[in-house]
């Protein structure tokens, strides 16, 4: 996994490279002007997103990413544009969306997330309104970020494991410069911790099967007097058509976790009218119980599908 890491950031820093030997835009040296500039990390400071993904106990927000290719395998066949499916993970409750601007890992590129941020800007006054729009690329330098914010999304994601601390912190302080949020992502009870200590305040369990092992890896951590941590379960895509991953987000939920990033699992099922994305989004966070109720049945597959939709749409 190390030697994995250590080849995607070298690949990526030589993206990097390459975009700064092209020339940097104004507005992306503005917004990195602004980085070099700023000095002191306000870890007590709470960004929009973050309060966005924090709701009551016993709730779970989802932030649904966007991608081309899934894990493991090709492109997605019937994934629509962003125009469409923005607007969709929008009316179906998404209160954040990714997308994976790596276009080795996830065949996307700025262009589409450019897209959806646009998408987004032009639903601000409707109802329900825009949704913040997360860079899921691989950071690795500052220029990165500058290029989010002058793009206009509202968080960027680094990985402690890829990156390291040094760099973590690097990172975290940059995007505050330029009034992004960062959400760190963690594989083991350590890292989070160290994410914590160095500053992150939106952490993201990642590689980590289960709701039980994710979370211990948020169990007990120590987090700073009078602040606050919102805690993100990815949910991996199944090899079946059980609908788990949406009964692991119920578990995640009931086990305290904020917020359930769910990426290759909205795709699996293609464009089906009862498992499209908008309708894993919903399920994911319905007010259901995963000792009563089914995720097939409130997909509205399955014996009794009908009656059990019925009573949670009421």
């Amino acid at each position: 996994l190390n030697a994995i890491n250590a080849l995607a950031r070298k690949a990526k820093e030589a993206d990097v490279r390459k975009f700064c030997e092209e020339g940097v835009p104004d507005d992306v040296m503005e917004q990195y002007k602004k980085i070099k500039a700023y000095e002191t990390l306000d870890t007590a400071k709470t960004g929009p997103l973050q309060q966005i993904l924090t709701k009551r106990k016993g709730t779970i927000t989802v932030i649904a990413e966007y991608k081309r290719k899934i894990e493991n395998g090709g492109f997605i066949d019937e994934v629509f544009d962003p125009e469409i499916l923005s607007a969709s993970f929008r009316e179906f409750g998404a209160s954040g969306i990714a997308v994976m601007a790596d276009e080795r890992m996830g065949g996307c590129t700025y262009k589409d997330l450019a897209d959806f941020i646009e998408e987004q800007r032009r639903a601000k006054n409707e109802v329900p309104g825009s949704v913040m729009i997360i860079n899921n690329d691989l950071i690795v330098d500052e220029v990165q970020i500058a290029r989010s914010a002058a793009m206009g999304a509202k968080a960027v994601t680094i990985s402690l494991e890829t990156v390291g601390p040094e760099k973590t912190l690097l990172f975290i302080t940059a995007a505050q410069a330029v009034d992004l949020e960062s959400i760190v992502s963690v594989s083991s009870k350590e890292q989070a911790q160290q994410a914590v200590d160095l500053g992150a305040r939106i952490i993201s369990i990642v590689n980590v099967d289960g709701a039980e092992a994710k979370f211990d890896c948020i169990d007990g951590l120590s987090v700073p007097e009078e602040q606050k941590v919102c805690t993100i379960a990815n949910i991996a895509a199944l090899s079946d058509k059980s609908m788990g991953e949406i009964e692991e987000a119920w578990m995640c939920r009931d086990k305290g976790f904020n917020c359930a990033w769910v990426s290759d699992a909205l795709y699996k099922s293609g464009m089906d009218p009862s498992e499209h994305p908008g309708a894993i989004i919903k399920s994911m966070t319905a007010k259901s119980s995963v000792k009563w109720a089914s995720p097939k049945a409130r997909s509205g597959k399955g014996e009794g599908a009908r009656e059990y939709l019925g009573d949670i749409l009421m």
